[in-house]
């Protein structure tokens, strides 16, 4: 028979009626009751967040400690979610609905990256200032590799080969040399650095830096910062994603409690909303153009996506803590890790209600 994820997965490529799909995933969860603990009704519409229903809440392995950035890969349909409080990547199948194993001796992982292309997992082991680069097949760690003050989000830039670090703390980006695996630069961007990414059309790096509320770009290829753009209405610019296609930025605010929206073309800001209490992480669902902003509060706001304005569609209270979020493009479903549901940690799997 097959597993739970396999059933949903098959259900992503495929449209199948509702009531079969629902009968036959009940099968599979009677079968697998160890695997997925809380399988809601498919059918059900409602749920914490207006419009999407519960899937699954999945536990977790490990106790009700933090967990912290998810990163999937795609391709081999892993989830990869720091567990911050117990020094743990969890590995969680999204194919088969369950946590496949948990990676140890990451101390105080903050941020993690799959980089698919290069077999290859980056976690920051922000409680040794260094960042684990492991293989991803056999999950062995190749080196650790030092960065500044508080290493936090992480960044790839396939054009140059390097992997950028924000350092919380440290008020910089170190830059990793993925060939060599080698710490190569230092670059200051000022003091509480947020997350950092890649802007594939300008082959740019940018950071939200809360303290001066500001975009920084950096140019990857001299390692050096080029612009400081001022992001207005926005108070610690921290959680960050980038529509390099659309040409459009969206920084979560975690001072203010708001989503900015900013034109890449000329840096102005062109839509404001409000979000849950300390936003944190942002997910994007491209194929639905869809954003997910998660807050420390449990709050995950959605908002639909254009050039032109924020409009914001859904907003509920989608679980305790539940500031960290990841989307599947193909299945739509978001992953909600949380440390603490009535004593236990777990994923919580949602899915806008008509998918």
């Amino acid at each position: 028979m097959q597993t739970v994820g396999a059933l949903l997965s098959g259900a992503q490529q495929r449209r199948r009626p509702r009531w079969l799909v629902a009968f036959v995933a009940g099968v599979a969860a009677v079968v697998l009751v160890g695997a997925v603990w809380a399988l809601r009704s498919r059918g059900a519409a409602g749920g914490a967040l207006p419009g999407y229903r519960i899937v699954a809440d999945v536990p977790l392995n490990g106790d009700t400690s933090r967990f912290d950035y998810e990163s999937l890969d795609p391709r081999s349909h892993k989830l990869y979610v720091a567990h911050l409080g117990a020094g743990t990547i969890t590995v969680f199948d999204t194919w088969a609905g369950k946590v496949a194993q948990d990676l140890p001796g990451v101390a105080g992982v903050h941020g993690v990256l799959a980089v698919p292309e290069l077999h290859r997992l980056y976690a920051s082991a922000t409680d040794a200032n260094k960042v684990a680069v492991i293989d991803d097949q056999s999950y062995s760690v190749m080196a650790m590799v030092p960065t500044g003050a508080y290493p936090d989000g992480l960044a790839y830039d396939p054009d140059d080969h390097k992997v950028f670090v924000s350092n919380e703390e440290g008020g910089t980006q170190t830059v990793i040399d993925v060939a060599t695996n080698q710490r190569t630069a230092d670059i200051d961007v000022g003091s509480d650095v947020g997350n950092t990414q890649y802007d594939g059309q300008s082959h740019r790096i940018f950071v939200a830096v809360g303290g001066r509320n500001q975009l920084v770009e950096i140019d990857p290829a001299t390692n050096k910062v080029v612009a400081q753009h001022p992001v207005s209405g926005c108070q610690g610019a921290h959680g960050l994603y980038l529509d390099w296609a659309a040409r459009s930025a969206y920084i979560a605010c975690e001072g203010n409690a708001r989503l900015v929206m900013v034109d890449m073309t000329n840096w102005q800001v062109t839509g404001s909303d409000s979000v849950g209490g300390t936003p944190d992480v942002l997910a994007f669902d491209a194929s639905l153009g869809r954003l997910y902003v998660a807050s420390e509060s449990g709050t995950v706001s959605v908002f639909q996506t254009d050039r032109k304005a924020l409009h914001k569609i859904a907003e509920g209270l989608a679980g305790p803590n539940a500031h960290a979020v990841a989307v599947d493009p193909v299945s739509h479903y978001i992953y909600l890790p949380l440390a603490n549901l009535n004593g236990k940690p777990v994923m919580r799997i949602m899915a806008p209600a008509d998918a």
